[in-house]
């Protein structure tokens, strides 16, 4: 019996501790949840000429110069304010950069670049719907700007998530997927499971 009483014991201290290190892995579970574009945010959207592989790939070359540059100006501002300055003191800036790639690749396509209100698409990225509308950005179309495009988040810099990777959805659609949680039934067709194996090891004990 007394065997038993300290099994028990070190059986309910196991479970203890695993609940406390189930507490304390929040935070960081949730420091590594997806990043939600906040309500003032500056975007850069790169419209191509074409679906066509060189029209693809020449947006691409340009967006890698363009994020760059402006990835470094805007780094060690904290103010949208601040930021929406920098960017419309320096377009001039970004049209060079623009002509650059494009001379440099052979191009003779026409761009456009521009900075206030930009239309944007509905867009589903992971869990997380971004509805249509527009939004504060900096605009580069390229040729006739009929080809699929690319953008991010310029301020706060959020470029290292390519935002245009995401599923252009419906919005009623995105909606219904999005309050699917298949982990919580999971969980809840998991407990009573766990709570039925401790009660028959309990009982297994005592007889």
């Amino acid at each position: 019996m007394k065997k038993q009483t300290m099994i028990i014991i070190y059986i309910v201290l196991m479970l203890i501790g695993a609940n406390a290190g189930l507490l304390a892995s929040e935070p960081a579970a949730q420091g590594q949840d997806p990043l939600v574009i906040p309500d003032e945010a500056i975007r850069l959207r790169i419209l191509a000429n074409s679906d066509s592989d060189k029209d693809q790939e020449l947006k691409r070359k340009i967006r890698d110069e363009v994020n760059k540059e402006i990835t470094l100006w805007v780094q060690e501002l904290t103010s949208i304010d601040d930021a929406r300055a920098e960017i419309k003191n320096r377009l001039d800036e970004i049209e060079v950069i623009v002509e650059e790639v494009l001379k440099r690749e052979n191009s003779m396509q026409d761009y456009k670049v521009e900075f206030g209100n930009v239309d944007f698409p509905t867009k589903l990225y992971g869990k997380f719907l971004y509805p249509a509308g527009q939004y504060e950005a900096i605009l580069i179309t390229l040729g006739e700007g009929n080809g699929a495009n690319w953008w991010c988040v310029l301020f706060p810099p959020l470029c290292f998530l390519d935002f245009s990777n995401g599923e252009a959805v419906d919005a009623s659609e995105a909606e219904l997927e999005t309050e699917e949680e298949p982990v919580e039934e999971v969980k809840e067709k998991e407990e009573p499971e766990v709570k039925f194996f401790i009660v028959e090891f309990f009982t297994s004990l005592f007889s």
